[in-house]
Formats: structure tokens, C-alpha cells, sequence
């Protein structure tokens, strides 16, 4: 286990300062905070047209809470890419895996957790903005999901800072097999359904649609969002499965071994396309034409059996262009389904 004081040990020539904490920052996976957003952006306008004529009240909420989510991910990267390597986790000897700043030597762990600590703080400050502006203090719910979300960030791979403090230092989220239901949770079902949900609080009369009409598309949209994310760690810990199992992080690769892994895969995406049939069946449009263009998210579906097949056949690092892989289907399924839910309603 690596010292998190010790001074840095360059293993390679450092690049450019701004492409260290690019590196760091990872931001070839915010798809995953990015994509929910869109949807919650689409589903609130679908379901709140009065609003789109006066785009003061709903765009200020929707950038808020887009930088909420992508900041939430931003700092769970940045305390992730400082407690693996404390933790072990990160032997640049054998990696599989893209690049981390901290066990390159390019950043030292203080770096790593002083800038994720800055991140989460700015998180929260918007999250208090976010319920501030929404005029939901008393919400007792909007508060547990801002906290929540910046504690879960900390604790995602936790190691001695911060969550040390508290006992909690040698337990993480990820190394407890827990990363994918984290990931369902808040990079799919909370990140699409809070937008609407924070809007409906703020003013329940102005719904174009019955609240009890909207929420089972609403539900169907987060779960399909949700598994689509779940994805993108399912093919992340299924490359690093047997580096995970000797740093003692027990990932559900690690638990339950590869053909578990594949076989969630597959399962989450036939259930997000399945959803698409179910939510064009249900959809409650005059034309049947309009109902058709539910089906949209379904143009993205050779993608995904072309990532599946290529997952069914790979290891260790040849598996690291499919975690981006099942980035872009999670991608063309949310903008696909965005542009159907916008265009049509």
C-alpha cells in the first residue's frame, strides 16, 4: 500500500500541467452525468411546455443542476484517481487500464484529494443554491440527495482521506461490490429525476400533464438511463477483475466472475430497449406516428449488440475502447430518445 504523504516518484515524463488534471479529471466518462441531464431537461420541457416560453425559469435550475451532477462525477474521479493509489489499486506495473495522474507520479496524493475536496465543495454550495432557488428548505428529500450525493463521491473508493476521520477509511462503496447499484442510483435515477422533480415542487400547478399520467414515463426514462450507465462499470470492473482481486477490491467481476459480468451486461441492455417498446406502447399521443417516434432510442440498438459481441470476446486492456463503447450507446440512446420526447412530446 502506497504512502499518501510520500513525496512523488515520476515513473514516466510528466505531460503538460493542464492535460495532468484533464488525465485526472477523466472526462471521457462524463457521459454519464451528462446524459441524464439531458433527459431530465427533455422530460420537463415534454411535460412543462408553458415553460419554454420563458426559458428564465427553467434553463437557471437545468445549468445548476448540470453542474451539480458533472462536478459530483469530476470530484468521485479525482478522490478515485488519490485513495486507488494509496489503496493499492493502482500498480502501474499492472494496469490494464487508461493512465492515473497519482500512480503515474504526475500529481501527489495531496494534489488529488485537495482538488477533489475543492470539487465536492463546490457541489454542495450548488446543491444549497439549487434548493435555494427552488424555494425547497424545508424538503427534507432534495437535502438527503445533495448531501448524499457529495458523502457518496468521498466514499466511492473512501480510503484515509477524508472518510478516515470517521472510522470509515478501510470501507468504500466500490471495493464493498456496490459501485453498479451506486451508479444505477445516482448517475441514473436520481441525476434524470431530480430536474422534474425539484420543478413540480416548485410549482405542482403548472404541469401540462397529470402528475399521475407523467410518472410512469418518468420512472421508464430513469431506469433506462440508469441500466445504460450501469453498463459502463460492468465493462470497467470486467477489465480490471483480476488486478482488482489482489488490491482487495471485491467489484461484483470480482464476486461473481466474467460470465456473471457479461450476462449483466446483456441484461441491462435488453431491458433499457425492451422499456423503449413498453413506453411507446403506453405513450398517451393522438397520432399513431407520434407514438412511432418513441421507438426512436431503438436506432441505437446495432451499437449495442456490436459492443456486446465485442465484450463477449476481450480481456484485460483490449476491453478499454468498450468502456467508452458502452459510453457512446448510453449517449446515442439518450439523445435519441431527447430529441423524440422534445420534438413529438
Amino acid at each position: 500500500m502506497a504512502n499518501p504523504h510520500s513525496p512523488r516518484h515520476e515513473t514516466t515524463p510528466r505531460p503538460p500541467l493542464w492535460k495532468v488534471w484533464v488525465t485526472a479529471a477523466r472526462p471521457h466518462t462524463l457521459t454519464a452525468s451528462l446524459c441524464p441531464c439531458l433527459v431530465a431537461v427533455a422530460i420537463t420541457t415534454t411535460l412543462l411546455p408553458s415553460r419554454v416560453t420563458d426559458p428564465s425559469t427553467l434553463v437557471p435550475t437545468w445549468a445548476l443542476w448540470l453542474y451539480f451532477c458533472v462536478s459530483v462525477q469530476i470530484g468521485t474521479n479525482l478522490h478515485n484517481d488519490y485513495s486507488d493509489y494509496v489503496q493499492g489499486a493502482d500498480d502501474v506495473k499492472t494496469r490494464v487500464g487508461q493512465a492515473r495522474a497519482t500512480a503515474m507520479g504526475w500529481l501527489t496524493p495531496y494534489q488529488t484529494c485537495v482538488a477533489a475536496t475543492l470539487t465536492l465543495s463546490s457541489t454542495f454550495m450548488t446543491g444549497v443554491v439549487i434548493i435555494a432557488t427552488t424555494h425547497q428548505w424545508s424538503n427534507g428529500f432534495a437535502w438527503f440527495i445533495v448531501v448524499s450525493s457529495v458523502f457518496n463521491a468521498f466514499a466511492y473508493t473512501s480510503g484515509p482521506y477524508p472518510l478516515g476521520y470517521i472510522g470509515l477509511g478501510h470501507w468504500s462503496i466500490a471495493y464493498a461490490g456496490l459501485g453498479d447499484v451506486f451508479v444505477f442510483l445516482y448517475f441514473g435515477l436520481v441525476a434524470t429525476w431530480m430536474l422534474p422533480y425539484l420543478v413540480h415542487c416548485q410549482d405542482p400547478q403548472r404541469w401540462s400533464v397529470a402528475p399521475d399520467d407523467a410518472l410512469p414515463s418518468v420512472f421508464t426514462y430513469g431506469l433506462q438511463v440508469g441500466l445504460l450507465a450501469t453498463n459502463i462499470i460492468v465493462v470497467n470492473n470486467l477489465r480490471d477483475r483480476h488486478t482488482d482481486v489482489a488490491a482487495r477490491k471485491r467489484t461484483t467481476a470480482v464476486r461473481f466472475g466474467r460470465t456473471f459480468s457479461t450476462m449483466q451486461y446483456q441484461g441491462c441492455n435488453l431491458l433499457a430497449y425492451a422499456l423503449v417498446l413498453v413506453d411507446s406502447y403506453h405513450a398517451r399521443a393522438p397520432f399513431a406516428l407520434v407514438r412511432l417516434t418513441r421507438l426512436a432510442p431503438l436506432l441505437s440498438l446495432p451499437l449495442a449488440l456490436r459492443e456486446t459481441r465485442e465484450i463477449l470476446g476481450k480481456e484485460g486492456s483490449a476491453l478499454n475502447p468498450h468502456v467508452g463503447g458502452a459510453a457512446l450507446v448510453q449517449v446515442a440512446f439518450c439523445l435519441l430518445l431527447s430529441t423524440s420526447l422534445l420534438l413529438f412530446g
